[in-house]
Formats: C-alpha cells, structure tokens, sequence
C-alpha cells in the first residue's frame, strides 16, 4: 500500500510511510504539513490530503477483500486462484465483479430453474460434451412435473436463464465490457418536452464516454432528474455480443446457435443494464469530484484574497422597498454605526440618501464601501459612483459577493454576535468585513454557500463538505490567527481546535481577559497536550512578552530558534530586525546551523524566515483587491474594448471575470490563452486581475464574451479601465 501510494502521488516511499504513521497518530493535516517537514519531505497540505483520501480508499479496498474471501470461504468456494485474484483487484468494482457469482442473490430466474434442477442440463449445453446434438432431445431428460418442468422446451428455457446469468457473472467477460463500453460507447441525451429549457443544447445530443466533460455530464443528469431529458448509454450491441460469445464458446461448439442466444439475453436482459447503471455511476462520480476540485480550486484563492486592513468601511445592503441598510466599522471591523437609506426605487429618495452617506462618511472617516451584489446592486452602485464623485475625497468602493451573507444573517452565530440587529443589518456588517478581511468572515459561512462553484447542490455533500472544511482549513492556518481576537468560528478551523475547545478558548478570554502567553491555552478546559500540540503554532499571542509567541515557530521549536539567533550574533530582542540573517547562516553553514540546533534543514529555514518577517501574512504578498470610483454599464461596452477585470469564478468551461458592469463577462476556456490548456485553472485563480477584451455583448441575454488573448494590432476598437 506504501509502495502504491509512493508511485501514484510520485513521493519517497519513506515519506509516504511517515505521513501514514503521522496520521494514525491523530495528527492533523496544517500540523503535519508545516511542522514535520523533515519527515515528509516538504509535502504540502493539499499532497497530504491526497494521500489521506487515497489511504483511505486502499484501506477500504483492503477491508472489501478480506469480506468476500470470508464469504466466499464459508460457503466452500474459495480456492487458491480465486483468493489470488481477488487480493490482485485493483478496484472496488473489480472485487464486486469477482464476487458476483457466490453473492446471495434475491430469487432469479435462474435460481428458479437451479432448484428445477436444471443445472446440470446447463452444464452439459455449455460443455457441449453430449451424446446428442439436438438440445430438445437433452432436454426431454430433464422433464419433472414433480418439479414444475412439464416439457423439455420448459427445461431448456431454464437451461438458457442459468447460462445467461452465469455469463452475466462471469468478472473476465464484465471487466471486457466494461472496458470496452468507456472506449466505444457514447452518451445520449434526448428531449421529454417541446418546451424551451436551459437544457436545449442537449435535445439532441450524443457524444463518446470517454470524451465526456464533467460540466456536461452534471448538466444531463439535472436535466434528467428535472424531466426535460432522457439519457440512455449507446454500447454497439452485435460488437458486444460477439464479445460475449468469443469469451465463452469455442469455435465449432455443436450448440453455437443456442448459445448465441443466450448471449443474446445475458447482454440485453442482464448485463447491458448493470453496466449502464454503473457507467452512469462512475462518470458521475468522476464529474463529482472534478466539481469538488474545481470548488476546492475557487475557494482557496477567495479566502487568501489580500484583505483591504486598517480602513474604515461602510458596508452597502443593496434592497428596493425596505432600504439599502449601512453599517460603518472601523479598521479592526468593530461596528461604529447602522443606518437605512431609500435611494433607489419605489422610494427614489437620491439626495435625502447622499446626505446621509456624507454624515457617516465625514462622521468616522470613511475610506472604502463595500456594496453587496444582490438585488438591487446596480442601482446602487451607479448611487454610489454619482455620491462619490461629488464628495470629491479619496473614498473608492467595490462590489463584493453577497453569497452565503443571508445565511450567516439569519444564522444563531449570526444572532449570537448582533442580537440587537435585525437580519439585513448583519448582512450589511458581514459584506463591509468581507472586504477587510475575506478569511475571518467566510469562515463563519457554510463553504457550500460561498458560491464559487458549479452544481455544487447535486454534489455528494458529505464529500464536498469534507473537502471544501479541508480547503478552508488549510487557509486559516496558512494564515494564523490572533488568539486574542478571532471568534470561535475562526478558533474551530485551527487545527487541533474542536468547535467545543474554541467556545471554551473565547469562555476563558471572557473570563480571565486576553492571553498572555501560548502556554496559557493549557488552561483552557478540554484543551489538552495533543490538541496543544497542533494548534499552537498556528495561533498568535501579539500581547505575549516572547516575541516567539508572535510568530509560526512552534513551541516545540523555541530552543531552537533562541540557539540559531546566537549562532548568528542576535538575541530575541532582535527579532524583526534580522536583515542579514541568511548570510550569517549560509557564512556559519545551513547544515551545520540546522545539527546544532537540533532541527531539520526545512524547520530551520522556516524558524528564520518567521524571525526575519514574525506574524507575516502571506496574503500580504498578492495584489490588493481592484477598487473602484466610477460605474460603467453593460450598454457601455463594445467589441474590441479593452478593460481590467477580477475573476470572480472558475469552472470547467472558462472563467467568469468581473469587469465592473454588474454582469459578469465569461472568458471561455479556448480564450484564456494562445497555447493549449486542459482546464483554465491552470492559468486562472478567483481573484486574479486580468486585461480583457470584449468579444461580444448581448444585451438582451446579459451575455459578455470576453477573450484574454492578445488582439492583433487595430484589433481594439478603445480602451477604458
């Protein structure tokens, strides 16, 4: 299994094993992506969890072996070459293929005939060692009323159900289908209503399995599920019969043409139906996890996206007849003031809103809006764009997505924080934090609801949840928390940290006021050494009096970092200040350096890189977010104009760029670039702001087609920006 997980993730062998040991232990995946390096090999989190979900799948192929040679042992039938090529399967459906004959079976009509006792009559037909070539003749001694075979047509009838079923569950002949199937089959999908649907394009639609995109095939089965189409596999039926019979029949059988026959009925009757089933099965799961990742893919860079720190922003609910609600917070996202304005219609109360925008604008120093993207967002934007260019100060806004504020508005979390606010105010506070710090308010979201994927309704949401709770994971401990500050929302996704730990961890802050020291979470209540272990690195103490408890060096690597900052000539007191800190260890010798300290060459490397930058945000390191101070409109835009955009999504077909005109422009995947890609996400991440030129503009439809190659010379018609 070691050796097997080695090769496909193309990791050291030892490596694989450490990392299996690591996680047997109970150590999670952030803790042993940073602080076991050594061991690994500086895997990442994101090969860890590769290698997680791999394991698990192996250990579960494993389990799966063990149950059917039991149960086949204990009726008997278990040999030497059976058990040899049940432990040589190298999926869970090769196992179940193998399985198939000795599984007990509901009554079939087979069984039925078996207990007619026409089994041997089935033998004798598949053998084709008889006395006889007629088969009637054979099958006149197997005439039984006393069993229910009144003629020999009877019992020749219940000879071909035997033999058909036994083809069916034949593994060799199943996984010869099987392969043969993906390779030559083709989907079809047809209309089940005149009607004009989202799912037109697949009316009349067909294309080979092993083409198949996952976009596509999520699309045909929601438009199966909802009625509008019908969906059947096409399998070339002559080609796989002839299969069948190559398998299982001699050449010159003497009963050739009854044989025929019953591969006739074994492939339309019994196998052609399980292999559809388990085709569609497996191109949907295969769909499902390439939208998990593709959703995995988008949700990282939207949590890492650099925050917008230490401004004072107003938060902008956009709404029609209840009122656009405001909340202003400071730097520190600490509510300062709430408010309802009534700028867009039915109300059309424009100047009474400005008025008050400029009170609270002038009131606490605004420098940034943040305006939601729901209804009514484009109104409000082009208020805002109008306010800000006769308030004439340095204030700019940005559209940002409202998805899952709803539910974090309504949320008992949501209720817990602002109890004395209704619902819209919270969104209006939840969409202004957005901006200044994407990561410690998304966190308080279902990931599921962020809205950077695609199907994600028809996922397996266990799954999805798992992965999405990894992603989200990884980020916040990437990124480190105060302890002194984050909510328990953000506390929970430290690793090592249960939900319960970080409501007793904002319990004892209550209590006890701020943390003074890493070694103070010892007292927290269900907060023990293990849990100590994994999660203090990733949580900092800014009050600490030991600058170390500022920074990502573990605990466990204190004496160490004291021992590098001595070796070099420094103390702690110069923590921060270490300009050349990497010349005085590559003068003194990294290696030497990292056997006197006692730590590994990666730890060591990163001890420095922590003492030279303590706290570092490494979202700091990306481009800020694209602000705003003036609105365009769809109508606006031409053929050939040329504008900067935010990717606000990537799927499999292309990616969806915010271009400032409310309606979201697709670049598709043949216009990310001139050389080929197999998904845009190897160019593209959410987030990313790129130059853009427009293809075409549909009004109508609200489509924008936007290309982000590079036009020929007299290709753009303008510019704007």
């Amino acid at each position: 299994m070691i050796a097997q997980l080695a090769q496909e993730l193309k990791v050291r062998p030892e490596h694989a094993a450490a990392v299996v040991q690591l996680l047997d232990e109970g150590n999670t995946v952030p803790f042993i992506a940073r602080y076991r390096k050594e061991q690994h090999g500086t895997m990442d989190d994101q090969t860890i969890r590769m290698l997680s979900d791999r394991l698990n799948y192996l250990r579960g192929l494993e389990n799966r072996r063990a149950e059917v040679k039991n149960s086949i042992e204990e009726q008997g039938k278990l040999t030497p070459e059976l058990a040899g090529a049940i432990d040589a399967a190298s999926t869970l459906a090769e196992v179940d293929d193998l399985y198939r004959p000795y599984r007990p079976k509901r009554r079939t009509r087979a069984s039925i005939a078996r207990d007619k006792g026409l089994e041997p009559l089935a033998e004798l037909l598949f053998s084709g060692k008889a006395d006889s070539s007629d088969p009637l003749v054979l099958a006149a001694r197997f005439t039984d009323p006393d069993k229910g075979v009144e003629t020999p047509e009877e019992a020749l009838a219940g000879a071909r159900d035997i033999l058909a079923e036994n083809l069916s569950d034949d593994a060799d002949i199943r996984k010869r289908l099987r392969l043969q199937m993906q390779k030559n089959g083709t989907l079809r999908s047809e209309a089940a209503t005149e009607e004009d649907t989202v799912y037109r394009l697949y009316y009349e639609y067909e294309e080979p399995i092993r083409r198949l995109q996952s976009h596509r095939v999520l699309a045909i089965n929601r438009g199966e599920k909802e009625g509008i189409l019908k969906v059947s596999v096409q399998a070339g039926d002559a080609e796989a019969v002839s299969l069948v019979l190559r398998c299982a029949v001699r050449p010159g059988h003497p009963f050739a043409a009854l044989l025929q026959e019953v591969a006739e009925d074994a492939w339309d009757r019994l196998i052609f139906p399980s292999l559809e089933r388990e085709i569609r099965s497996d191109l949907t799961d295969a769909a499902n996890e390439q939208a998990i990742r593709t959703f995995a893919l988008n949700l990282r860079p939207l949590l890492m996206q650099p925050p917008v720190k230490n401004r004072v922003t107003l938060g902008f609910d956009p709404a029609y007849r209840t009122g656009c609600k405001l909340a202003v917070v400071d730097g520190t996202g600490r509510v300062l003031e709430t408010g309802v304005i009534y700028p867009t219609k039915p109300h059309n109360k424009t100047e009474e809103s400005k008025k008050v925008l400029r009170r609270l604008c002038d009131s606490h120093g605004v420098t940034c809006i943040a305006i939601g993207n729901g209804t009514a967002s484009r109104e409000s934007e082009i208020f805002v764009a109008d306010f800000l260019r006769e308030y004439g100060k340095e204030v700019s806004y940005m559209v940002v997505s409202e998805a899952g504020a709803s539910v974090y508005s309504a949320s008992k979390l949501g209720a817990e924080e602002f109890p004395d606010f209704d619902v819209s105010l919270r969104s209006a506070v939840s969409i202004a934090r957005r901006l200044q710090d994407p990561l410690a308010e998304l966190v308080k979201i279902d990931p599921k609801a962020i809205g950077v994927g695609q199907y994600q309704h028809d996922m397996p949401q266990a799954r999805l949840s798992e992965t999405l709770d990894g992603v989200v994971e990884d980020c916040v401990n990437a990124v480190g928390v105060d302890l002194n500050t984050a909510s328990p929302s953000l506390l929970r996704r430290v690793a090592g940290v249960s939900p319960t730990v970080a409501k007793n961890v904002t319990a004892y802050r209550e209590e006890n006021g701020c943390f003074h020291s890493r070694k103070e979470l010892l007292k927290v209540s269900k907060l023990g050494p293990k849990a100590f272990e994994q999660c203090a690195g990733f949580l900092r103490v800014p009050e600490s009096e030991n600058v170390l408890d500022r920074t990502a060096v573990h605990p466990e690597s204190y004496r160490a970092a004291e021992k590098l900052l001595s070796l070099c000539g420094y103390t702690l007191a110069d923590v921060g200040r270490l300009s050349e800190l990497n010349q005085r260890m590559k003068e003194f010798g990294e290696q030497k350096a990292a056997e006197a300290c006692g730590v590994g060459l990666p730890t060591l490397r990163d001890i420095a890189a922590e003492l030279q930058k303590p706290g570092r945000d490494p979202r700091d390191e990306l481009p800020p977010p694209l602000l705003r101070t003036d609105v365009m409109d769809m109508n606006d835009l031409k053929p050939g104009m040329q504008l900067t955009g935010t990717v606000r999504n990537v799927v499999d077909f292309g990616a969806f760029v915010d271009i400032g005109v409310h309606q979201d422009g697709l670049v598709h995947v043949s216009q990310i670039t001139d050389r080929f890609i197999r998904h845009p996400s190897e160019v593209l991440t959410v987030g990313d702001v790129v130059e853009v030129t427009v293809l075409e503009v549909d009004v109508q439809k609200k489509r924008i087609s936007l290309t982000m190659k590079k036009q020929k010379p007299g290709g753009a018609a303008s510019k704007a920006g």
